[in-house]
């Protein structure tokens, strides 16, 4: 348990809510409801072990930072508790709720067990990635994570992507990846991460049947409008990771027939680009702004910027308008 004030907002609260939900309690000495809250919320804090990490603000201390919360979720009154997760103050409740009640709110927005487990072995296997440590070990350690907490998008589009990256090496991969795919395939419809997974993944279920590079590269001299022969070696460079080789292929096919086969050159390209696209940095507080100002959320995340990918952006955009 943390006390809030001016000085330790941003670090203690919002900084610290970007590695785990911290649940702020706004209280005040002389409010007898408060006085049985506190007690309680001090012993769900150890009975989730971690899961996250209580605050306390005394408002007649702190009323900067309490009326402002206060103001934005239209509350008057405390006890009034406020659950921060990523820099932003997400939801809240007022008044000293049963231990069951608050344990249903926390429930909706504190990682289980076995989400904070999975999340463990998905961090451990991008360090082991990004030390240049072994990439089967990597994917037994998200293969693990998936089997814990198959609802976690995080581990299961990671383990899909090592599974395709090592699919042109071990054919075998690719059986694997459909595997772990099929259950959350209906994902692919409203999630574009799930959507370019689908694309890599048929790129790759297209390898054993792909004619060479070279019989391609002849029927497509011989016909520059053999749409079929452009994409499957579109496929072939997209099933290796040679991305933009895949979508100068598809902007040949874009700039002769948009439409062509459902828009499959559109989307096809739409999803190297979401897999080039690198995820949102985290955000921490903001240092930069002026003295003395209060914001009771983090800075939004910036994508960080890639030349190549603004490149294919922009031609994308100019073969389609």
């Amino acid at each position: 348990m943390i006390d809030i004030t001016i000085q330790n907002f941003e670090t203690e609260l919002i900084g610290a809510s970007m590695q785990q939900p911290v649940l702020l309690d706004i209280w005040a000495p002389w409010c007898g409801p408060c006085k049985s809250l506190g007690p309680v919320l001090e012993k769900l804090e150890t009975a989730y072990a971690g899961r996250f990490v209580l605050a306390k603000l005394n408002s007649d201390e702190q009323p900067e930072i309490a009326g402002q919360l206060s103001q934005a979720f239209g509350v008057r009154s405390i006890p009034f508790c406020v659950i921060f997760s990523q820099g932003q103050p997400v939801d809240g409740f007022v008044g000293a709720l049963p231990e069951a009640e608050i344990r249903q709110f926390l429930d909706k927005h504190v990682p289980s067990p076995d989400e904070l487990e999975a999340e463990a072995g998905t961090e451990e296997a991008e360090a082991l990635l990004n030390e240049g440590g072994d990439v089967h070990d990597a994917l037994a350690k998200l293969q693990e994570a998936v089997a814990i907490d198959p609802a976690n998008d995080n581990a299961r589009l990671d383990y899909l992507k090592l599974l395709l990256g090592l699919a042109v090496a071990e054919p075998g991969r690719t059986a694997q990846a459909r595997q772990a795919f099929d259950p959350v395939a209906a994902k692919a419809l409203a999630d574009a991460r799930y959507a370019a997974v689908e694309h890599w993944l048929r790129a790759c279920e297209a390898l054993p049947a792909a004619r060479p590079l070279a019989a391609l590269d002849a029927a497509v001299a011989a016909n520059r409008r053999d749409f079929d022969a452009r994409f499957e070696r579109a496929q072939l460079f997209f099933a290796r990771r040679e991305d933009t080789a895949a979508m100068d292929e598809l902007l040949e096919i874009l700039m002769r027939d948009k439409a062509w086969s459902q828009e499959l050159a559109r989307k096809t390209y739409v999803a190297i680009l979401e897999l080039m696209a690198k995820p949102l940095p985290k955000a921490g507080p903001d240092t930069g702004k002026a003295k003395g100002a209060l914001e009771v959320t983090g800075p939004a995340a910036v994508a960080p910027s890639d030349p190549v990918l603004d490149q294919y952006r922009r031609k994308l955009s100019m073969a389609l308008f």
